[in-house]
This record gives structure tokens, sequence and C-alpha cells, in this order.
């Protein structure tokens, strides 16, 4: 998939979590759900802030502070496919999950704001990105500019589904 693809699926994703962001009540938002795991606060605070440090490492491939170094078979097969591999609960590298907490409405109406206004500057210069300049992901290795981009796709589809499953136990 290119680029201008992928940028437009994020753009499509994250609008889907500001609909349901709007659709949840505050008290809702922040209540841990019956499955236990994160509330849906704890899943938005994870996803954009992860999204906007993934941006980071994507303007670090691009402006030439990355390295030269192979990108794993199995990362580059996951890329491909585009969505991790089901039937698998997947943890947080252990420096997101300490930075995890609970947000408001509000405040997470706020990281979206700032995620999509850094992916408008980024998706400006990635026409100049060199694919061999790669910055390292805690769990995938090191990933180009395009790859980053892929990976957030990736990442932000796997949490959208992650939010069906909160919706669902909230409705049993």
């Amino acid at each position: 998939m290119s680029a201008g693809k992928n940028y437009q699926k994020i753009k499509d994703l994250v609008l889907a979590y500001q609909k349901k962001l709007s659709e949840l009540e505050e008290d809702r938002f922040l209540e841990t759900p019956p499955i236990g795991g994160w509330s849906y606060s704890e899943v938005y605070f994870h996803i954009f802030d992860s999204s906007i440090l993934s941006l980071k490492q994507l303007s670090g491939a691009i402006t030439g502070k990355g390295q030269q170094e192979p990108t794993n078979f199995i990362v580059r097969l996951i890329l491909f496919m585009g969505s991790l591999p089901p039937g698998r609960k997947y943890k947080a590298p252990k420096r997101l999950a300490e930075r995890l907490k609970k947000i408001s409405k509000t405040e997470a109406l706020s990281l979206i704001d700032e995620f999509l206004k850094q992916l408008e500057e980024e998706a400006l210069l990635l026409p100049n990105a060199d694919k061999r300049l790669k910055t390292p992901h805690p769990r995938f290795g090191y990933l180009n500019a395009f790859q980053w981009l892929r990976f957030i796709r990736i990442h932000l589809n796997h949490h959208l589904q992650q939010l069906h499953r909160i919706d669902q136990s909230f409705n049993r």
C-alpha cells in the first residue's frame, strides 16, 4: 500500500475514533469494562500517545537520524499483511505501559488534534524520505519512514477493534 493510501486510511481511522468518542458519555469513557483491561480512556491515551511517539520516530527516519539496519522478515510480513497476527493478546512495551493513564474526553480530543497536526507535517516531508534509513521500534526493530506510517495504520486499526470488544462487554 502506498504512503498516500496509508495516510488516507490513518485519517479515516482517526475519524472513526472521533465518532466513537463523541458517542461516549464521560463516565462510561473512564469506566473499566466488565471484561477488565483498559477503559476507553486508557485505549485513547495509549493509541494517540504511542502514535505521536511513532511520528517522532518516523520524523527521525525522514530527517536522516536513522540507521541502515535490516527489517526483520516477520515484521515485513506483518506490514505487508496490514494487521497483527490474530488470536494473540499483545502487551504494550514496558515504556509505553508505564505511561498509561486515564484521560478525559477533552484530553483525548486534544491528543487526537496533536496527532493529526503532526501527521500533516510529516506527510509533507515523506516524499523526501530515504527508505534505507530506519529508526527503532520497541518490538519491531528498525523501520523506515514508510514502514512507520504503515505501522501507525495497523496499530490504530488494532485498537479500534479493542474498542469494539469493550463495547460488546458493556452491552452484555
